[in-house]
């Protein structure tokens, strides 16, 4: 895996363009289906980046917004390169959604757990478990795909031009001896080893801390280097997630993960809890 433009977040922008030209034009999304013979819901579609679009049907709605040939052959552009496949593809099994797409291309991502140590931080074994746990009845041969997918995945924090990764996890990720002692203890010692690394930070929010702002659910804000792509929320649920991209939305879980930063030991001392943590495994 190599870090390059992502697909996903081309398709956003492009769907985004798409939906502020139309808007300019004064055009609703039935007139332009009935302009271009076809289905306002397909349009619908391709304005909010459920499903890809042409290089020809973005010519022809530019077309009839009005849109002059050096930037419709931009956008145009813009659509061949949203309509290539990423690495992920090669586990569309185990990666549903536009998450990973979204996190290939982002500049920063700052991400709360309250339960697991997040996936980009997790060993093999750790995740192994995990996995075990979560999904009893599955095979032998999805888990160790959904392992190598995971492991694939993480070589974005090892990346020439990774991203500014920071990790608030609470106190409680380090007492669950997830797998065994072996396999905790190893888990630990990676959290220590990641976290030296310059663009990784890592915060542990003790018990001593009391209630926090992150009790409810674990979230990740992706921050993308293009002004063009406005930053966006997964929040995490047992079965899926969903996208909060609403300004009002975005600024609310960067409140929360400030006050979580605020609430968190430093990061020195966090490196010293979790080596400690890992001690009592021996």
């Amino acid at each position: 895996m190599s870090r390059g433009p992502s697909p996903t977040v081309r398709r956003r922008r492009l769907a985004s363009e798409l939906r502020r030209l139309r808007e300019a034009a004064e055009l609703t999304i039935d007139e332009v289906g009935e302009k271009l013979e076809c289905s306002a819901s397909k349009i619908s579609r391709i304005e909010t980046g459920h499903v890809g679009v042409t290089p020809r049907d973005v010519r022809d709605m530019l077309e009839v917004y009005g849109i002059e040939d050096d930037e419709r052959e931009a956008l145009v552009q813009l659509s061949r390169e949203a309509r290539k496949k990423g690495w992920w593809h090669a586990y569309n099994e185990v990666f549903t959604g536009s998450f990973v797409g979204l996190e290939s291309d982002a500049a920063s991502l700052h991400t709360h757990q309250a339960l697991l140590v997040p996936g980009l931080l997790q060993t093999e074994g750790y995740t192994r478990a995990v996995i075990r746990a979560i999904r009893p009845d599955s095979e032998e041969a999805d888990v160790e795909r959904r392992v190598a997918a995971r492991v694939t995945r993480q070589k974005l924090l090892t990346d020439a031009h990774p991203p500014e990764y920071w990790a608030v996890i609470d106190e409680a990720v380090l007492h669950r001896t997830v797998g065994g002692p072996e396999i905790m203890r190893a888990q630990l010692a990676h959290l220590v080893e990641l976290a030296a690394l310059p663009h990784v930070t890592l915060q542990v929010v003790p018990f001593a801390a009391g209630a926090h702002a992150g009790m409810e659910c674990p979230f990740l804000i992706l921050g993308f280097p293009e002004q063009a792509d406005p930053d966006v929320v997964y929040v995490e649920y047992t079965t899926s997630g969903v996208y909060l991209e609403q300004p009002s939305d975005v600024h609310r879980y960067t409140l929360m993960f400030d006050h979580l930063r605020a609430a968190a030991l430093r990061p020195d001392d966090t490196a010293a809890v979790v080596e400690r943590a890992a001690d009592r495994l021996a």
